[in-house]
């Protein structure tokens, strides 16, 4: 398999940290991963992307121009990055603030309203995870297990609070995806003998390896 994901908002939604931890899952499954983050002028309030590669495969460059899967949680994403889809993708839409419907017919649209999902369960901050869990419901680029692994390996011993919810948060995505129309995520095969302790290489900021 070999992913590439754009997931893109304003500063301050958390596209950045949910980038991480499709990262920190794909790393846990044995497979090849980059994560790349950009900002704009202003961190919150302005805009945030990350891309992130996950692939069986050694990643050639960590440079994405046609990204197979797009995560959209605000109007200019949208704009931005729904003509780049590459055909046959995924773009998952953060309804709640994206009016408009997706104009492509060759790519799986889901619509997720993040923000009204995310206020429902208390902490409207959870609504790049209830994105992030509709994604991986329509197209399991890594497997919900994983990322709930990856919130209790990375989050730090101060904000240990916030696991549980945003592993429910991920699950309420999900769910909403399947109830609504998402179609089932493609089975991906796992590297044979993947463990924490043979880790492939990673390119980006987040992470490093160890012999």
């Amino acid at each position: 398999m070999h992913e590439e994901v754009i997931i893109s908002g304003f500063g301050g939604q958390g596209a950045l940290f949910a980038g991480q931890l499709m990262t920190h899952a794909g790393l846990r499954e044995g497979r090849h991963v980059t994560w790349i983050p950009s900002y704009g002028p202003e961190m919150r309030g302005g805009t945030a992307h990350c891309t992130v590669i996950i692939s069986d495969e050694q990643i050639g460059s960590p440079i994405i121009r046609n990204p197979t899967v797009a995560v959209v949680l605000n109007p200019p994403s949208m704009d931005k990055y729904e003509p780049l889809v590459r055909p046959g993708g995924v773009l998952v839409v953060n309804s709640s603030l994206v009016q408009r419907p997706a104009t492509r017919d060759d790519i799986t649209v889901v619509e997720v309203p993040a923000n009204e999902l995310a206020l429902e369960m208390g902490n409207l901050k959870m609504a790049n995870v209830v994105a992030l869990g509709a994604l991986l419901a329509t197209q399991e680029v890594v497997s919900l297990e994983a990322v709930e692994h990856s919130l209790d390996e990375s989050v730090p011993d101060e904000r240990r609070h916030i696991i549980e919810p945003n592993k429910k948060a991920l699950r309420r995505g999900a769910a909403y995806a399947r109830q609504n129309g998402a179609t089932a995520p493609r089975p991906t095969k796992l590297l044979e003998s993947a463990s924490l302790s043979r880790r492939p290489a990673v390119a980006g900021i987040a992470y490093s390896t160890t012999a």
